[in-house]
């Protein structure tokens, strides 16, 4: 009988120590870690604050040396990636409705899951260079229209896949029940399961947005950029992350305090939006 209370403590000291040692792994990890992130943080605030001022979020971009901001460029970001929202998430859903709800183990959602998979997976220079080759090489000319089908391209994966995952968590007594009292399959998906998970695909639609508001490799081969305020989507139109690309790779002072602006800009816009998303996540929860 000792033998064996001896042999349990040995195997739980064992396991004791396996734990410590685990532990201390994954607390150095995620020290290590939010180290990085305090440290990026603490620099984009430090070199970007004083940079934000009102003349920045009010003049267009300047001449070198000269006194000037970003306006147009925020306009333009604000611009393509509320459009770019607009046209990638009624797609996106729609598509993520059919795979939970309409044909989920058919060839075509397979497929269906497959291409979107490549499409979350892909780097967004290859999307950029895509819509390069299909829009701006066909038309001859940059434009807005053709950055807006770049991002919408990004938006549209990240979409489908949270809106299928967040469908697929929705009860099926839910369905059961409504189906029972003889409502419509459409009817089903618009007032019980969408509505169940609508927190969650919000969600979604938040770190889409999150994730195009900052990307610059596909606007460099679409929309390229603009040093003066246009609305007209047809030509090239400035945006934040190219901005910052162009200033920030530049000689000059003035532009490079407005390329760290607007990377707090940006920074600000991203943490706040994925701020939201955990916040609506906990209250579906």
């Amino acid at each position: 009988m000792s033998s064996i209370l001896e042999a349990r403590r040995a195997r739980y000291a064992s396991r004791k120590r396996v734990n410590i040692v685990a532990l201390t792994m994954s607390m150095a990890a995620m020290g290590f870690g939010l180290f990085w992130l305090a440290w990026i943080l603490w620099e984009t605030f430090r070199l970007g604050f004083g940079g934000l001022t009102i003349i920045a979020l009010t003049q267009m971009t300047p001449p070198p040396n000269e006194v000037g901001g970003i306006a147009n460029a925020i306009y333009g970001s604000f611009l393509m990636v509320m459009l770019a929202t607009f046209i990638g998430t009624p797609i996106g859903i729609m598509a993520g409705i059919y795979l939970a709800e309409y044909d989920p183990k058919g060839w075509l959602a397979s497929v269906t899951r497959f291409v979107n998979d490549i499409l979350l997976s892909a780097p967004s220079i290859v999307i950029g260079l895509f819509v390069y080759a299909v829009v701006v090489a066909r038309f001859k000319s940059f434009s807005g229209w053709a950055g807006i089908i770049a991002l919408a391209l990004i938006v549209i994966p990240v979409v489908i896949r949270t809106t299928e995952n967040m469908l697929a968590l929705v009860p099926a007594g839910l369905r059961e029940a409504a189906y029972a009292l003889g409502t419509p399959k459409w009817k089903v998906i618009i007032l019980i399961t969408l509505k169940a998970a609508r927190a969650g695909v919000v969600t979604g639609v938040l770190l889409a947005v999150a994730r195009i508001s900052g990307e610059t490799a596909p606007l460099l081969f679409t929309a390229l950029n603009n040093q003066f305020w246009t609305s007209n989507l047809s030509d090239p139109i400035a945006s934040l992350p190219v901005t910052i690309f162009k200033f920030a790779m530049s000689p000059y002072e003035n532009w490079q305090q407005l390329a760290w602006a607007g990377v707090l800009l940006i920074t600000l816009t991203v943490l706040g939006l994925n701020i939201l998303a955990r916040v609506l996540t906990r209250q579906k929860h």
